[in-house]
């Protein structure tokens, strides 16, 4: 018997601050001041397919590791959580690196914006998703089902929520907009780097929505350096 495939397409794209992998944070939420806006694809700008969208105050986002794509697949990851020391099956892990490689975040809806060019716009927040990812489906959050307050996490609960101290001089936070302040503090704070760096004199760098951002990290202090505004060519 011949087996159908099912072929997804993108259904919109949403775009933040966040133009490559790297200081995007590990987990939806953990940066809630981090926001996103999702623009549908031209086909799927119809106000009908959001009715009463807007009373539920959290959704569901299925989308792509677009840059993730690989021929081959391994079956065992290294988890970030677990220090990149172990590996586990990929199947128990949120890893990028699947045999499809389906992302899925809950992310908070802060509105529905009705704009004359892109029809409408939802604007989420809590996002961790890199800039112009490809969104195939949008599902509300269901406290009732969707919250099992009795879940065990398995491997995830043996490591601690940790999170640095950031010391961002304000000479240098203030060339970030006040409305992306707290959210690059965020960023930051849940340590972007490989979980097998751990060197004191090396200097990082963290592309944030036009800015670069340098830092280095010394025990459970994070320090930046200087941030550069890049110039769109």
């Amino acid at each position: 018997m011949e087996k159908e495939q099912l072929i997804v397409k993108p259904i919109a794209y949403i775009h933040t601050d966040f133009k490559e992998k790297f200081g995007i944070p590990r987990q939806s939420g953990r940066a809630s001041s981090l926001k996103g806006r999702i623009v549908f694809e031209p086909r799927f700008r119809n106000s009908c397919a959001l009715k009463e969208l807007d009373g539920f105050s959290h959704i569901w986002l299925i989308f792509d590791f677009s840059k993730s794509h690989r021929e081959e697949w391994s079956p065992t990851v290294r988890p970030p959580r677990l220090g990149g020391n172990r590996r586990v099956g990929v199947f128990a892990s949120r890893s990028p690196f699947r045999p499809n490689p389906l992302g899925l975040s809950v992310v908070k809806l802060e509105s529905i914006e009705k704009t004359e060019n892109e029809g409408d716009v939802l604007i989420v927040s809590g996002v961790d998703i890199l800039d112009m990812t490809p969104i195939y489906d949008i599902k509300p959050y269901l406290p009732l089902a969707d919250c099992i307050t009795d879940a065990t996490g398995g491997y995830s609960e043996q490591t601690k929520n940790f999170c640095l101290q950031v010391s961002f001089p304000s000479a240098l936070l203030n060339i970030i907009p006040a409305d992306k302040q707290d959210a690059v503090i965020q960023c930051l704070a849940e340590d972007p780097r490989p979980a097998y760096q751990d060197t004191p004199d090396r200097v990082y760098s963290m592309l944030f929505s036009d800015f670069d951002i340098r830092f280095t990290v010394e025990s459970d202090l994070l320090t930046v350096i200087e941030v550069e505004k890049k110039i769109c060519e």
